[in-house]
């Protein structure tokens, strides 16, 4: 056994456990960061200056190796964002994302009116209805309801249709309330005629239109929001004098195969039906000078009818559309369309 000298009056010596520095139990002695010797300001400047040294050694050789990756580059998003952006800016989504995928056709019930009562019992009142002075007849309340139960028994009928609503708010005096809206609230408060099961689970509301030109065209718009695809099939209930307008002049105007579209009519209160012959002779004869609403007194009126200013999201929903949407002349759009 070896024997160590005990030196008295000296001093004890310090006995070093751990390393000196920073020390972890578990890991051990942790490494400081090595600091980055050169900032990367300094490098951008050398890497920089390189270039502007060569350029002056060969400009021309320098000057296509540069435009070259320029155009790589340029190369190289387009595609990227082409393969997850659709033409109208918004992103394409697969099959399975949309919530209606697997239906396949349309049927749309055009707003007349926007309900305003608390109870939902006074649907047939015309007290509950923001009326227009030409609808404030007695038992026009109940022609709308008459649509509702209408656009239900169509849908029930169709295992492959899609049900919307479509209007906006159209009235100051409403609130920020929709045409679409309160009719999809009357179906609920009336059970959905008792076909609720079959047809409230694909029933849904377009909520801009502030004509019947735009209820037809937005409603395939959001039809290809909520589907993926644009319908096979249209069939729009309303009032049975508006048929012309809607089966001829709009669907004309948005060159929608006539053998794929489809128009059911219920008939006006009779009190009121001249007056609203006449209104639609009109009608009629401003959509045949202005297939597409979009000049003089039917542009007015849709101006009328936006009292809230709302901006319209379409075409961002239905991208292939986006020419047709912006087209505004007297004779028909003459532009590819998905159904062509």
């Amino acid at each position: 056994m070896t024997s160590y000298p005990f030196i008295p009056n000296s001093p004890p010596k310090s006995f070093i456990a751990y390393p000196k520095g920073e020390f972890d139990l578990e890991s051990g002695p942790i490494k400081t960061i090595r600091k980055l010797k050169t900032p990367p300001l300094k490098i951008l400047k050398s890497f920089l200056y390189r270039i502007h040294y060569y350029y002056k050694l060969h400009p021309l050789l320098t000057f296509i190796i540069t435009l070259s990756l320029g155009i790589a580059i340029l190369i190289f998003l387009s595609l990227f964002l082409n393969h997850y952006r659709t033409p109208g800016g918004s992103y394409e989504m697969e099959d399975d994302e949309y919530p209606f995928a697997k239906l396949k056709n349309l049927v749309m019930v055009a707003g007349h009116s926007i309900y305003t009562s608390s109870s939902c019992g006074k649907v047939d009142d015309e007290d509950s209805w923001v009326l227009e002075p030409y609808q404030k007849i007695v038992g026009q309340a109940a022609t709308f309801l008459s649509h509702v139960e209408k656009g239900v028994e169509i849908t029930e009928l169709d295992d492959e249709a899609l049900f919307l609503f479509s209007g906006g708010e159209t009235r100051k005096d409403a609130g920020p309330r929709s045409e679409a809206q309160s009719y999809w609230g009357v179906a609920e408060s009336k059970g959905w005629f008792g076909r609720g099961e079959s047809v409230r689970w694909r029933a849904m509301t377009e909520e801009h239109a502030r004509d019947s030109f735009e209820n037809l065209l937005f409603s395939v718009c959001r039809f290809r929001e909520l589907t993926g695809m644009y319908p096979q099939n249209i069939t729009v209930v309303g009032y049975d004098f508006k048929e012309v307008r809607f089966a001829h002049l709009h669907r004309s105007a948005i060159n929608f195969p006539e053998s794929r579209f489809f128009y059911s009519g219920t008939p006006p209160t009779q009190i009121g039906k001249e007056e609203a012959l006449k209104g639609e002779a009109l009608a009629r004869s401003q959509f045949l000078e202005d297939p597409y609403g979009c000049r003089k007194s039917l542009w007015r009126k849709k101006i009328k009818r936006d009292p809230f200013h709302r901006s319209i999201p379409y075409p961002n929903g239905c991208p292939e559309l986006e020419s047709l949407f912006r087209y505004c002349g007297t004779t028909h759009y003459a532009g590819p369309l998905p159904w062509d």
